[in-house]
């Protein structure tokens, strides 16, 4: 498969994913946004002038649909308020480390899993320190905002977008630990053969 064909069946399970669990923001299953975006980053990086937007102008339609079906206007939704554009820096900052763990070329050892918790655990926390903060200060929703009001609900918050973001991420982890063995053995194979 040519790597261009990779890079495009990537992008289309990254779509896919967004799609499935974005659709229902509260639902069992829950919004894998923010790692999809990571993993994009890493994967993608090459196709950041593109893929990046793309899978942002899905995010905005598919919450466009979210909030259209429940009988709201999408304009006039508590979500979608000047703040809602500050997502486009906080997923830029998920993508950002994707790529600095990809550029570190990280391999399947204990080093890489290293990389890829700091990669995620930093990322997540500057995701959610925009996107939190622009709709805590900037979206009308919060009364009267205070710095303390606004650490409270950060960190309150924290702890759940990062296990959400280490689950999925994990689990794209692991699939890939197993395609990079399965990689090294096969190649194996052909050179015993040869």
């Amino acid at each position: 498969m040519s790597l261009t064909a990779k890079r495009s069946l990537f992008l289309a399970a990254l779509a896919a994913l967004m799609a499935a669990t974005r659709m229902d923001h509260f639902a069992a299953l829950p919004d894998g946004s923010w790692a999809v975006f990571f993993i994009g980053g890493f994967y993608l990086s090459t196709w950041t002038r593109w893929a990046f937007p793309a899978l942002m102008a899905l995010a905005v339609l598919i919450d466009y649909v979210v909030i259209s079906r429940s009988g709201a206007s999408f304009w006039a939704h508590y979500c979608v308020s000047p703040a809602y554009w500050c997502l486009i820096p906080a997923y830029f900052s998920m993508w950002a480390g994707g790529m600095w763990l990809q550029r570190r070329n990280p391999g399947t050892d204990l080093r890489a899993l290293s990389l890829l918790a700091v990669g995620l655990c930093a990322s997540v926390a500057l995701c959610q320190f925009v996107s939190q903060g622009s709709f805590y200060w900037f979206s009308g929703s919060v009364a009267d905002p205070t710095l303390a009001g606004w650490w409270k609900n950060y960190t309150d918050w924290l702890p759940s977008y990062l296990l959400t973001a280490a689950a999925y991420t994990g689990a794209a982890a692991a699939v890939h630990a197993l395609a990079a063995q399965a990689s090294r053995v096969r190649r194996a194979g052909h050179l015993q053969a040869s």
